[in-house]
């Protein structure tokens, strides 16, 4: 059941969060940091963009992406525009890639440790599933915030 819902989830909380990164009515807010928050909504969509890159389309994809993690967080005003081609980018590889995965795939061992530990596909999925969200749900109180 997991193998059919994933890639649903996936897909909905990715267009959702072009749709964040779209509805800021002033696009120099995407990057705004204020009293305890630490990171833009911009450097978050970076970090997400990043991060599934780098675990679903390089670990169970093989596209070859390799992941800098610390420029998702140092990196500062790229344009909205290229935010939303570089998540448009990551929807297609993610859905390209659950495309090739069965549902034996998802209980295999995840090719990487998860904090030194071995976990299944299924579990690192949806670790990173719950990631997405939170971040998600992160950029939409900062819009809101700021804006």
């Amino acid at each position: 059941m997991l193998h059919q819902s994933l890639p649903e989830l996936f897909e909905r909380d990715l267009l959702k969060l072009n749709e964040e990164i779209t509805l800021y009515k002033n696009e120099a807010d995407l990057w705004v940091v204020k009293n305890e928050i630490c990171n833009s909504a911009g450097n978050l969509c970076l970090h997400l963009i990043g991060n599934l890159n780098h675990f679903i389309g390089a670990t169970l994809g093989n596209t070859g992406y390799v992941r800098t993690r610390e420029v998702e967080f140092s990196s500062k005003n790229i344009p909205r525009e290229k935010l939303n081609a570089e998540l448009d980018k990551v929807i297609e590889v993610v859905g390209n890639t659950f495309s090739k995965l069965s549902a034996a795939d998802y209980e295999k061992n995840f090719p990487l440790l998860k904090h030194d530990k071995v976990v299944s596909t299924e579990h690192m999925l949806l670790h990173l599933l719950t990631h997405l969200s939170y971040h998600l749900g992160q950029i939409n109180y900062h819009r809101r915030l700021i804006g």
